[in-house]
């Protein structure tokens, strides 16, 4: 009698059977890994690292950790722009996407978690000067998270992303609508805040624990697109937003309270928030604090600003902070140390930015400004309007001889009028800069026409508003031409409710 002889098939069976099954990679968005991310967002980063690093240990095959360790890494290049930084931390990018891209298509992360890598990448190759890779990272992201909104309609998180990149996109200048149009990107301010505002309002569980981070966003986006400085201001208030503990948000209401002419409010903002080593070190801190002293007029400021410049390892702003270190020293009346710091000008930073640029401009002209309108503009950018009124008065365009400074006069006066409420003279004063400016190079001339159209879209008057918006983008080949542009772009839109 025959014995059976086992098949092949057996055989295999029998093999795999003996082999342990390989665990299913999941992303648990568990109560170590929300505390690790509520760490990391108050750029608590060790805190935060040292979660991380024992949720792998204990559950190896969650790929939520890697998602925030992500998250350490764009805070620290962004913040920091450390060139030794980046090239140690490029490689985890790859190694990240490639590693969350194994886990289960049923999961909305699986594209959202990759979506979030994509956008941050974008933010932290403009800072280091790769452009072009940064647009290939944004449309990665964009059509990730468009793709992930289509399949899970429900996970408000998309709303977020999708939203933000949406505003993002609708107020690209016409002079890079190339791009826009290259990487497939349609942008709308309307439907982008909207679906930012969904997410804020959906409180769900996902809202309340990507609350802080989405505020961040939504404030910056509001400020900037929607010209709305009062509303992003009352709902910091409303919010309760804690600036001492989180030090993202005190980077927010710092900066944001700077570029809104309450320096006052900023300087209040750096002094109070807690100094514990258990934050992120960062040189932003005495950037901001140093503009926000320059713009007082106060002689603290060239303290932090040129520690600015001894320890921050980036290039961006760094021109325009050695401009306002050579302005100070000019009003001080040490031309020696003005012109030593606006020779280092040429030689020091990047010109990615606008405001580079045109320190760079100014530092490779023999031209030094106006002492009386020079401190007149650093105390209207800080909110001292009666101060910078008072050194104005008396004073019209005949009161100055060079065309330039006439042009400015006009502008200057115009600002500080319109920023104490007398609109009549704000546009009047607006008005004598466009005639003596609209075919010069300075950016009076269309920042004048913008503000105008701000006061008429105030009014209500959307049409008049429209007309001044587009005036300011028909001026050409003038400085800080691209943000003026994206600015009167996202005018327009608003007053079209597009």
């Amino acid at each position: 009698m025959n014995r059976m002889r086992p098949t092949w098939l057996a055989v295999f069976l029998l093999a795999l059977l003996s082999v342990p099954a390989r665990a299913q990679k999941v992303f648990d968005f568990n109560d170590r890994c929300r505390q690790a991310y509520h760490e990391i967002i108050q750029l608590k980063l060790s805190n935060g690292q040292q979660l991380l690093n024992a949720e792998k240990a204990q559950h190896p095959n969650n790929l939520i950790p890697y998602f925030l360790e992500n998250y350490i890494d764009f805070f620290t290049l962004f913040f920091n722009e450390d060139p030794q930084e980046y090239k140690k931390r490029l490689p985890n990018r790859e190694a990240r996407l490639e590693l969350l891209g194994e886990g289960p298509e049923s999961s909305p992360f699986l594209l959202f978690t990759r979506s979030v890598i994509h956008f941050q990448w974008a933010a932290v190759r403009i800072k280091f000067g790769n452009n072009w890779d940064a647009g290939w990272e944004f449309r990665r992201s964009y059509l990730q998270i468009k793709k992930n909104l289509a399949a899970f309609p429900e996970f408000t998180p998309n709303l977020l992303y999708a939203g933000a990149m949406q505003v993002a996109a609708g107020t690209i200048p016409e002079g890079y609508k190339w791009l826009s149009n290259l990487l497939g990107i349609n942008g709308s301010i309307k439907k982008g805040m909207d679906r930012m505002h969904s997410f804020l309002k959906s409180g769900d569980e996902w809202m309340a624990l990507f609350q802080d981070e989405a505020l961040f966003y939504y404030c910056y986006l509001r400020f900037y697109i929607m010209n709305d400085k009062e509303g992003v201001f009352d709902l910091i208030e409303k919010k309760q937003l804690d600036m001492v503990n989180n030090h993202l948000f005190a980077y927010l209401g710092a900066n944001l309270g700077r570029n809104s002419q309450q320096s006052a409010f900023a300087e209040k903002v750096l002094l109070n928030r807690n100094n514990s080593p258990e934050y992120m070190v960062s040189t932003v801190w005495d950037m901001e604090m140093g503009y926000a002293k320059v713009q007082h007029l106060d002689p603290a400021a060239a303290l932090y600003l040129e520690r600015f410049i001894a320890t921050f390892k980036g290039r961006f702003y760094v021109k325009d902070v050695l401009q306002k270190l050579s302005w100070f020293y000019y009003l001080q009346g040490d031309y020696a140390k003005a012109k030593a710091y606006r020779q280092k000008i040429l030689t020091s930073g990047s010109t990615d930015t606008e405001a580079d640029k045109q320190a760079q401009k100014e530092a490779g002209s023999n031209h030094w400004p106006n002492k009386l309108l020079l401190q007149a503009r650093l105390l209207n950018d800080g909110g001292y309007y009666r101060q910078a009124l008072a050194l104005l008065h008396g004073k019209n365009t005949g009161s100055f001889s060079l065309p330039e400074d006439k042009l400015e006069f006009a502008y200057r006066a115009g600002r500080l009028y319109d920023d104490v409420a007398n609109d009549s003279l704000a546009i009047s004063f607006y008005k004598q800069a466009i005639t003596l400016g609209e075919q010069r190079k300075e950016h009076f001339a269309a920042r004048a026409a913008l503000q105008i159209g701000f006061i008429y879209e105030k009014r209500g008057e959307k049409q008049n508003a429209i007309s001044w918006f587009e005036r300011c983008m028909s001026m050409k080949d003038h400085d800080f031409k691209n943000s003026l542009d994206q600015r009167a772009k996202a005018g327009v839109a608003r007053c079209k409710n597009e």
